[in-house]
């Protein structure tokens, strides 16, 4: 099994108990892969250094990234700078990688999805994040980590499959040569309808859905004081980032991640406020989320292969909550959209949708 009990068939989720469980000199990478949205104040390193699981290293998803001409953050790296990031968290290609977020399940998907893409398959999150790792009885630590010692680590090939981003060329991705296709990409798949041409992707996206749709119908307005959700899901949430509008791509769907996600609660202490946090649903509950968002022809489409689907969201990072998800069912034709809205909405050619 070279270094890790699950050899390399390490699952794509573990639970607090499997990770706790793991045999201390098994080559286990436990890394804290916390994101916040630009507009929270809280600061993921800061949070770090004041409360982890014991040995693990942060990862700074906005750091581990390829620059963007649009100045867009967290962008997938590319062969290089991923090597150089596993190397200064002492992750050698046969490691077991761990990944959390303080959230429970928000960020470390994406960041799973990262190693994934770039070919380390050993490599899973931990289902509910550090908040679930306390209210199983695990410890804590605190302060500076451990420096580790840097570990060889090749510049991985980047498989072009399961992302729409930049660079075409498996050579140009791994040593940090790039141009632009993602956009392209969804551009043309936004001219296909698929209820009419097989070959149309299907886009799902991750945000909430007062951003995907702006407009009102009268019809539906006097149910807006007996049911709140209805006025959010209709559109009165502006972007988190300033003068980006909202709305949503040609054909696309909308299914926010939180969909994928049960909310559990704990006390720290018997005194102390109660934490929530999120972990993913059963994989019945999931498939049920994605029957309501696209219907029982398409799902058995999705299901069986016969029609692609491309994740999106905001900037590129709750679409890895529906990527994993997506997974986790055994869906195997999932891309995420690497820009996601922030690109797509900031370039004024795009075709924007503000109608349900």
């Amino acid at each position: 099994m070279s270094g890790t009990v699950f050899g390399d068939n390490c699952p794509l989720v573990v639970s607090p108990r499997q990770l706790f469980d793991l045999p201390p000199k098994s080559d286990v990478a436990v890394i804290d892969a916390s994101w916040h949205m630009p507009n929270s104040p809280r600061k993921a390193r800061e949070e770090f250094l004041k409360k982890r699981i014991p040995n693990a290293q942060f990862l700074d998803l906005d750091e581990a990234a390829s620059p963007h001409e649009l100045g867009l953050k967290h962008m997938m790296p590319t062969g290089q700078v991923f090597a150089k990031a596993c190397q200064s968290l002492g992750i050698s290609p046969k490691s077991h990688v761990v990944l959390y977020d303080t959230h429970g399940v928000f960020s470390s998907p994406r960041a799973l999805f990262m190693f994934r893409a770039l070919g380390h398959d050993r490599s899973s999150i931990l289902n509910g994040g550090l908040p679930h790792w306390e209210a199983n009885g695990c410890t804590v630590e605190t302060g500076e980590p451990k420096p580790v010692e840097p570990i060889e680590y090749p510049p991985p090939f980047l498989d072009q499959e399961v992302i729409r981003s930049k660079c075409l060329h498996p050579l140009q991705y791994r040593f940090g040569l790039s141009f632009s296709i993602g956009y392209e990409q969804i551009i043309s798949n936004a001219n296909r309808d698929p209820s009419t041409e097989p070959i149309a992707e299907l886009v799902l996206d991750a945000r909430p859905k007062g951003r995907f749709v702006l407009e009102l119908p009268y019809a539906h307005f006097h149910y807006q004081l007996n049911m709140p959700g209805l006025f959010r899901y209709l559109g009165t949430d502006p972007e988190p980032r300033p003068g980006l509008p909202s709305g949503h791509i040609p054909h696309s769907l909308s299914l926010p991640f939180t969909a994928f996600l049960d909310t559990n609660t704990y006390k720290p202490t018997p005194t102390s406020e109660e934490v929530t946090y999120t972990t993913l649903r059963s994989p019945h509950k999931i498939i049920e989320s994605l029957r309501s968002a696209l219907g029982d022809e398409r799902l058995k489409e999705v299901m069986e292969g016969k029609r692609g689907v491309v994740t999106s969201c905001g900037s590129g990072m709750t679409a890895g909550v529906l990527w994993l998800g997506l997974k986790l069912l055994g869906v195997e034709n999932v891309a995420l959209y690497d820009e996601s809205w922030t690109g797509y909405a900031a370039r004024e050619s795009s075709p924007i949708v503000k109608a349900n």
